[in-house]
């Protein structure tokens, strides 16, 4: 099979401006386009009671079905049920590797700008400096930069780009996402052990599967009530572990129609469900709509990590959740056309997810 490179085959994102070089403009009012009346402010229907659940990793890895591993266990499908968000302690990857990775994330952000142009976004591709699914030079943009990149399989990262990244950012990341890999699988066959699901079916959907990088930066914005850092939506992957740079605030998430803010904890990856596995869960866990707030004084970054299954393969409703009484929800659909849909399309909440459901009329 030839190599692809699925940015390009699946689609891209119209260039636009950097909001990191607009922001460090002298300005006292934010462009028009980037002013979103269209969403909820970010201080308005937020509910700062509620705490997203926190799953202890090496409470489930205890040997045995023992007493507090099955309650761990209980806990993690209450979480992917109820919430689609957890945070996870104690999850065994390299802290000095955690540490580097947010150490090349600022500097990879403080490269000069003539640095920076070779490192972005080329017409229809997403990959490097841009924002993602702008599909129209009239849609309304988030006041944040990211940094694309697929990771894993290797012959899928896009050399040209791969090529001109710093050295110690490319071997720092090839650590961190052997790492996330590795844990992102323990925490899948942890699900399909509380779905109570075949193993194989997790393990041959997600093991050979794609991995991408996305490096977000939101930069103090002087009317941060006016803007949004990341459009409300769900992550259409199977798998999202993100991990804060540095340590301020901005993460909600939507639960029983109000904003809960995210506090994250030290050394704590921040753990959710994509459409994917609400997909290949037949609807028993959620994706969870989040969106991203800024401020006006302090920038901040975070890098979630994406699993997704093989671009070569199909994905539906896992085949040992489907019965008679629990039919399929969701239609099989081939991976790689899957994502072309979805980076042809703006981000909107949850509306992806409801074009791959099968309608009973």
């Amino acid at each position: 099979m030839a190599e692809m490179e699925p940015e390009t085959t699946l689609g891209g994102s119209l260039l636009v401006p950097s909001v990191q070089e607009l922001a460090e403009q002298p300005l006292t009012s934010v462009p028009e386009r980037y002013i979103r009346t269209d969403q909820e402010p970010p201080s308005m229907a937020s509910d700062c009671h509620k705490e997203i659940p926190v799953i202890d990793m090496q409470r489930l890895l205890i040997s045995g079905d023992s007493v507090e591993s099955s309650a761990e266990l209980h806990k993690l499908h209450s979480a992917c049920k109820d919430w689609g968000f957890f945070q996870l302690i104690n999850h065994g990857a390299s802290s000095s590797v955690v540490e580097k990775a947010k150490h090349e994330i600022k500097e990879l952000f403080r490269l000069p700008k003539e640095e920076k142009k070779e490192l972005w976004q080329e017409p229809g591709d997403i990959s490097g400096f841009g924002q993602a699914f702008v599909v129209s030079d009239e849609q309304k943009l988030d006041w944040g930069d990211l940094f694309y990149m697929v990771t894993l399989p290797p012959h899928l990262r896009k050399p040209q780009l791969y090529s001109k990244l710093p050295q110690s950012f490319r071997e720092t990341m090839e650590a961190y996402c052997g790492e996330v890999k590795d844990l992102a699988m323990k925490i899948l066959n942890f699900m399909a052990k509380a779905l109570e699901m075949n193993a194989e079916d997790m393990k041959v959907l997600f093991e050979e599967g794609m991995q991408a990088i996305r490096i977000n930066y939101y930069p103090p914005c002087p009317q941060p009530e006016q803007v949004i850092g990341l459009t409300p939506h769900s992550d259409a992957v199977g798998l999202t572990i993100l991990i804060q740079v540095n340590e301020i605030e901005g993460l909600q998430i939507k639960k029983g129609g109000m904003w809960v803010p995210v506090k994250p904890l030290p050394n704590a990856f921040i753990v959710n469900v994509g459409d994917v596995l609400e997909i290949v869960t037949n609807g028993i866990y959620r994706s969870i709509e989040h969106r991203a707030t800024v401020n006006s004084t302090q920038e901040r970054l975070s890098m979630a990590t994406f699993l997704n299954p093989k671009l070569d393969g199909d994905m539906g409703p896992a085949p040992s959740l489907i019965s008679p009484d629990t039919p399929a929800l969701f239609k099989r659909i081939g991976v790689t056309d899957y994502f072309k849909g979805l980076f042809s399309r703006e981000l909107q909440g949850k509306s992806y997810l409801d074009v791959m459901r099968i309608q009973n009329d």
